[in-house]
């Protein structure tokens, strides 16, 4: 009867297993399977995260001089009618960018090849039309000096921008309603009140004959104010200029 009681449990043991191999799989071992594929999948070694980008600032020369033009002195002049966005009927442009110049501490490169070519899109261009008026302008700016920036073309104007918001226009000096005389001296000194850390020999006022035509102020790659002995020592000599009102 034992020998019976046994075949029978053995029976019963291989009837269970055939029915367990037709059932699905247990949900927690599924569950295991895919935490497991998981926790491998969070361990695995990521790539280096990219570094975290910087400001675009140029290379290949020592600075930069940002030149403010006061833009009724170059209205004046016969250069004006080839630039009728910044001299034409109902324009009042007080200073304006004439240039962001790579320089050297000695002289300054120009002219540079560079694969951007030397025509500037007008989509480019006109991201800077309300601080540099005209796209003469722009383009000459950008095949003498830009191109020698070791910017491109779109970065070397956005570089411009931010050199053009660095600076803060005094305000006795953002708008002339009525031609005054001041001394170069006077103009520099607007300047360095209105900009903490611009020193006297890292601005120059130049002048044309006896008007005022430029402040020029000389930045390091990463637009800090910096000295800029050959660029002071051209600054105007005369005692007294003309500052031409702009409205």
């Amino acid at each position: 009867m034992g020998r019976y009681t046994g075949l029978f449990a053995f029976a019963l043991f291989l009837a269970a297993s055939v029915v367990f191999s037709f059932l699905p799989p247990d949900n927690a071992a599924e569950r295991s399977t895919n935490s497991g594929a998981s926790d491998t999948s969070a361990t695995k070694p990521k790539a280096a995260d990219a570094p975290a980008s910087t400001s675009t600032q140029g290379s290949g020369f020592d600075f930069y001089v940002l030149a403010l033009s006061w833009s009724p002195t170059f209205c004046d002049s016969e250069a004006a009618g080839r630039n009728r966005d910044q001299c034409g009927a109902g324009k009042d442009f007080a200073w304006v960018v004439h240039g962001l110049w790579p320089q050297n501490e000695k002289g300054w490169p120009e002219n540079c090849p560079t694969p951007e070519g030397s025509r500037v899109p007008e989509r480019i261009g006109q991201t800077v039309m309300d601080i540099m008026p005209g796209m003469g302008l722009i383009g000459h700016q950008w095949r003498k000096h830009g191109s020698c920036s070791g910017l491109g073309m779109s970065d070397y104007f956005k570089l411009v921008r931010q050199a053009h918001d660095k600076v803060r226009i005094p305000d006795e000096l953002a708008e002339v309603d009525t031609q005054s005389r001041t001394s170069p001296e006077a103009i520099e000194a607007a300047f360095i009140r209105s900009n903490p850390g611009l020193t006297r020999s890292a601005v120059a006022v130049t002048c044309d004959r006896e008007r005022v035509d430029e402040v020029r102020i000389c930045l390091d790659t990463s637009l800090g104010f910096r000295t800029c002995p050959e660029v002071d020592s051209r600054s105007c000599r005369r005692s007294e200029i003309t500052i031409p009102p702009n409205r």
